[in-house]
């Protein structure tokens, strides 16, 4: 798989990275979760995204390829009150502690990349939350400073100097992030993530949708139905549960900026289908314009505001 550089970090990332969430909330089997990770470094997929929260999803990536940590690009995400940890949201202090906690877990001496994990933008401008991820970096347990969040908060983070990389939504059913964070992320060369990258499966019937899942993404899935996308139409054929993935993930990959979409899973088969998808490379252009206007015509005058 091809790797272009993360902004002006110097990493190479392939265009699809995993994320870990899932492995952790839906509690996956170790020798499950290990056979995922293998397969995706074996495919050149070189990007895994987790987080301190994401229950002990740090702990099965540790158990499962420390030992091919030189093969992929790290990237976890802290400053959220954990139960184990005394110090307070956002604080320094909780920071440092969180990032003790995930080299542990993780079994490795540095983390490539560490983000805010969706503090606000009043937070962010108070300074304490950036200032714990210099320290981690200034130590050398990080390589780089983040921020993963939606909205003004995100285009805030892009114009700062520290923040290498951001995480941002961005989808067929989640299109803020496009044109108010995205323009920010060039202009300053940072690297951009783009998570629930295929709308958490939108297109689905939500008793379908695991866990807490069905939740997650029920506003996504009312958003769909409301933009009225035909993947046949868009020039996208075979059956929906095919046709509607590639579709979703091509048309992140098609925004000026993105770097990668992070895609979670815990079915093998999808994995494997993901990565072909991108082998076939963004939309056409007209394409993504024709879905851009279905968005722009099905949310009127509502605000549809970038999800985390």
């Amino acid at each position: 798989m091809i790797k272009t550089p993360l902004g002006k970090t110097g990493l190479e990332v392939s265009p699809l990275g995993f994320g870990a969430a899932q492995i952790g909330y839906l509690k996956t089997e170790q020798e499950h979760a290990a056979q995922i990770l293998n397969f995706l470094l074996d495919q050149g997929v070189n990007v895994i995204d987790t987080a301190s929260a994401y229950g002990n999803s740090e702990e099965l990536i540790g158990q499962s390829v420390a030992q091919r940590r030189g093969q992929f690009v790290l990237i976890s995400k802290c400053g959220i009150k954990l139960p184990d940890i005394s110090a307070s949201a956002w604080s320094a202090e909780l920071i440092t502690q969180t990032v003790d906690r995930s080299l542990r877990r993780l079994r490795t001496d540095a983390i490539d990349v560490m983000l805010l994990h969706s503090c606000d933008e009043q937070t962010l401008r108070k300074g304490e939350a950036i200032a714990g991820l210099l320290k981690a970096r200034e130590s050398g347990k990080i390589r780089f400073a983040g921020y993963s969040g939606d909205n003004q908060a995100a285009a805030y983070a892009a114009t700062l100097p520290d923040i290498a990389v951001i995480e941002t939504s961005i989808s067929l059913a989640d299109q803020a992030n496009i044109d108010l964070v995205l323009p920010a992320a060039r202009k300053n060369r940072i690297g951009v993530l783009a998570k629930r990258s295929i709308a958490n499966a939108a297109w689905k019937d939500l008793s379908a949708q695991p866990g807490f899942y069905k939740d997650y993404a029920s506003e996504y899935t009312q958003r769909l139905k409301k933009m009225k996308l035909d993947p046949s139409a868009l020039g996208i054929s075979g059956p929906p549960e095919s046709a509607w993935p590639e579709l979703a993930l091509r048309f992140t990959l098609s925004q000026e900026g993105v770097t990668t979409a992070i895609i979670g899973s815990t079915n093998l088969q999808n994995v494997q289908r993901n990565i072909q998808y991108v082998a076939k490379g963004p939309l056409p252009p007209q394409t993504v314009q024709n879905i851009r206007e279905a968005f722009a015509r099905a949310k009127g005058r509502r605000s549809w505001p970038g999800l985390g």
